[in-house]
C-alpha cells in the first residue's frame, strides 16, 4: 500500500534542517517526513509546529518525530545533523568532529534496513558525503552531497543582479569543493541563450567585477555567519530542490557532490560537478570541457580535499 507513498527522513533538526522541511511542507514535495534528532523533545517539538501549518500547504504531509526505524520504509534520507561552523572556522575545519558523528549515524541508519537515497548537507559536504558511501555500502549513484547547488545558486542570483535578468535564466555553474577552492565556470556561463564574453563586449561589463561577484559567491558564508551566526535558509532550499528533482524523477541537472571515476581526469573522490538527478539518485555527471585555467583549479580543489580526508579515513 506504499506504492505512491514517498517517505523523506530528515536527520537533524538545527536550524539547516528545519528550513528544509519548512521548505518541503511549503512545497508539498514528500507525502511523509520523519524527523530524528538526538534530542528528541526538540524533534517532537519541531514536527508540532509544522503540523500545525498544514491547513495551509499545498499538500498533505504526515509529519512526525521518529527514529532510525522509520529509515526502513524512506525513499530518502537527509543528513544535517552535525557541528556548525563557527565565525572564523572552514568547512573543512569541521572535518575530524564530524567524520566521528556521521559514521554513527550512518550505521544506524543502515541498521534499520534502509535501501534508499542518501542527501548530505553537513559540512564538510564533500568529504561527509564520501565518509557516508563507504559507512553505507550502497552504490555510488545513491550517495549524493548537497555540493555546490547552493554556491551555483548564489552565483546566479549575483550575475542576475549584476546583469538585471531573472535569476532563472542565467545558466552558470560553480564547481569543485564547497568551500575555499571552489570554482566558477566562466568558459560555460550564459544569460538565457547569449554566452557570458558576447556581454563583455560592452564596456559597461567587466571582467575584474565579475571576479569580485565570484568572490562574495565563495566568501558568502562568511559574510553571513559573521552577521547571523549560520546559513541556513539558502542551504534548506537547496536541499528541497535536490529533493524534488529526485522524488519527481525530472532528470534535471544540480550541481551536486558526486563520486568521480574518471571524469575530469579524478578519481575516488567527491565533488561538486553538474549531474543529472533523479528517482534512481546521480544518473549521469554531466562533463564539461574545463579550460586550462579552470582544470588546473578544479585539479587543486580535488587534491585539497583529498589531503584534507586522507587522516580520517
Amino acid at each position: 500500500m506504499r506504492e505512491n507513498i514517498n517517505r523523506v527522513v530528515l536527520i537533524g533538526t538545527g536550524a539547516v534542517g528545519c528550513s528544509y522541511a519548512y521548505a518541503m511542507l511549503n512545497q508539498g514535495i514528500a507525502e511523509e517526513l520523519v524527523l530524528v534528532d538526538v534530542n528528541e523533545a526538540k524533534a517532537e517539538g519541531e514536527a508540532m509546529d509544522l503540523n500545525h501549518g498544514i491547513p495551509f500547504a499545498p499538500s498533505p504531509t504526515k509529519i512526525w518525530d521518529g527514529s532510525y526505524a522509520d529509515c526502513k520504509d524512506a525513499d530518502l534520507v537527509v543528513i544535517t545533523a552535525g557541528l556548525p561552523q563557527k565565525p572564523g572556522e572552514t568547512r573543512l575545519d569541521l572535518v575530524e568532529k564530524n567524520t566521528k558523528i556521521f559514521k554513527q549515524i550512518v550505521r544506524g541508519v543502515m541498521d534499520s534496513g534502509f535501501d534508499g537515497i542518501f542527501l548530505v548537507a553537513t559540512n564538510p559536504v564533500d568529504i561527509l558525503t564520501y565518509v557516508t558511501w563507504k559507512e553505507s555500502g550502497l552504490p555510488k549513484e545513491r550517495v549524493i552531497g548537497s555540493g555546490t547547488t547552493l554556491d551555483t545558486a548564489r552565483f546566479r542570483y549575483m550575475l542576475s543582479e549584476y546583469f538585471d535578468v531573472d535569476a532563472r535564466n542565467v545558466h552558470a555553474y560553480i564547481i569543485g569543493e564547497h568551500g575555499d577552492t571552489e570554482l566558477p565556470v566562466w568558459s560555460h556561463a550564459s544569460i538565457g541563450v547569449r554566452k557570458l564574453e558576447k556581454f563583455l563586449e560592452d564596456p559597461d561589463y567587466k571582467q575584474d567585477e565579475l571576479d569580485n561577484i565570484f568572490v562574495n559567491v565563495r566568501d558568502a558564508a562568511y559574510h553571513i555567519i559573521n552577521r547571523k551566526g549560520s546559513t541556513y535558509y539558502g542551504i534548506g532550499m537547496s536541499l528541497a530542490r535536490v529533493t524534488k528533482a529526485i522524488l519527481s524523477n525530472e532528470n534535471c541537472i544540480l550541481t551536486v557532490s558526486a563520486y568521480l571515476e574518471g571524469e575530469y581526469g579524478q578519481q575516488d573522490v567527491y565533488i561538486g560537478v553538474p549531474a543529472i538527478i533523479n528517482r534512481s539518485g546521480i544518473r549521469e555527471i554531466m562533463e564539461l570541457e574545463l579550460n586550462e585555467e579552470e582544470q588546473i583549479k578544479f585539479e587543486h580543489s580535488v587534491k585539497v580535499l583529498k589531503e584534507t580526508m586522507a587522516p580520517v579515513l
